[in-house]
């Protein structure tokens, strides 16, 4: 029979990333990392086929330094947004950050304006960018050149294609249109397994994931490029779960099921973080270049962190239950929102080559999205629990109705 742990208290929830490690670069010594005449760090790509593969392989932390821009170098960037996922909030923000720093900004999200999905947030609040002088349009990427019209950009950033038949387009149309510099984002579950974590820039990455592949498409193709990949995230107007998949059970007084022991680590960043980064690429265009950034904060939390954080954003009690899902005989990717592993990166790349820093924290943040939660009256709403009654059944874990 799987044996059921309660836990209900801890004594360290989050968890400061190591300050250094040693590197273990696969760049060759003519591409690595050096600080060049104007005070920022510049760097090549390996020229290895596994292009193994970052301007920011494994390294301790490098010499105290800043970028900042130049607030008279105001850009005109389109930002090319999925409609649909946890990554739709990064281009909300995005937009939002460029716009409070004058930047003139163009979200083109994908698909029609009038579908289904554009009933949902970030969509809903569209309406934010275009009060503050932002514009809006829909469409289909491969016909970014008809959507825009005549309409010229210095920054592309491309928030939508997964794997190059969905960014080829785009790219192919921003270099031919004169684009200046092209962002991406990719994502921090590219990188493969580590017995090291956590995950830092030139980490080995899976050779067949989509996003590895434009990478190295916009690498070979724009002389100023840069990748971010972002990991889990919070923040007002995400419509994917997160947080809320806590807060769904422990308002109801039900039992929270985590897979395994609950000390796996994890990264969960407010997507302000993510926003500030990216304008801090778009400011200082030669210091992100050739460069890909964990698009994280510097903190991560354990499971059982996590879901002790929420119940004490709402203020009530909380009783987790650690199960085995083989034992059980469920998918732990279909029963729990995060993975089942330890599975962070940290953001050394941002922090060394931009001036980066994290601003958000992530009790506080909780707290506030613990009030819009209840706002919404997600709190009142009807939710099935099928799985987590298969996992407590499974446990002998009884559920007060």
């Amino acid at each position: 029979m799987a044996m059921a742990t309660l836990t209900s208290s801890s004594s360290s929830l989050l968890f400061s990333s190591p300050q250094s490690k040693l590197p273990q670069s696969s760049l060759s010594p003519s591409s690595r990392l050096s600080f060049s005449s104007s005070s920022h760090l510049s760097s090549s790509l390996s020229s290895s086929p596994s292009f193994g593969y970052s301007a920011s392989p494994r390294r301790s932390s490098v010499s105290s330094f800043t970028v900042k821009g130049s607030a008279a170098a105001k850009k005109k960037v389109l930002i090319v947004n999925t409609n649909s996922g946890g990554h739709a909030v990064i281009g909300f923000y995005f937009a939002k950050e460029l716009l409070g720093s004058g930047h003139e900004v163009t979200t083109m999200t994908v698909g029609d304006e009038n579908s289904d999905k554009m009933k949902k947030t970030p969509f809903t609040r569209f309406n934010e960018i275009v009060s503050a002088g932002g514009k809006t349009v829909w469409g289909d990427p491969a016909d970014v050149g008809k959507v825009v019209g005549d309409a010229t950009f210095d920054v592309v950033l491309d928030n939508n294609g997964k794997n190059l038949d969905a960014v080829r387009p785009v790219a192919d149309w921003a270099k031919s249109s004169g684009v200046k510099q092209f962002l991406f984002i990719s994502s921090a579950g590219i990188y493969k397994p580590t017995d090291e974590p956590p995950h830092v820039e030139g980490d080995a990455v899976k050779a067949d994931a989509g996003h590895v592949e434009v990478e190295k498409y916009i690498a070979e193709n724009f002389s100023n490029w840069a990748s971010f990949r972002p990991q889990y995230m919070i923040g007002s107007g995400n419509n994917k779960d997160c947080e809320e998949w806590f807060f769904d059970r422990i308002v109801r007084k039900r039992p929270v099921p985590i897979p395994g022991s609950g000390m796996q680590l994890t990264n969960i960043s407010h997507v302000r973080d993510l926003s500030s980064m990216l304008t801090l690429a778009v400011e200082n265009p030669e210091a992100a270049s050739s460069n890909i950034f964990n698009c994280v904060g510097d903190r991560a939390v354990t499971l059982d962190g996590m879901a002790k954080l929420c119940a004490q954003a709402a203020g009530l009690p909380v009783k987790i239950v650690h199960y085995d899902p083989k034992a059980v005989g469920i998918d732990a990717k279909k029963a729990f929102p995060f993975r089942n592993m330890h599975f962070y990166a940290e953001p050394r790349a941002a922090k060394d080559i931009l001036g980066w820093r994290s601003t958000t924290n992530l009790p506080e943040d909780l707290k506030e999205r613990f009030d819009e939660y209840v706002k919404i009256g997600r709190d009142k709403k009807a939710i099935q629990f099928e799985m987590d009654d298969k996992i407590l059944e499974s446990l002998k874990v009884p559920v007060l109705v």
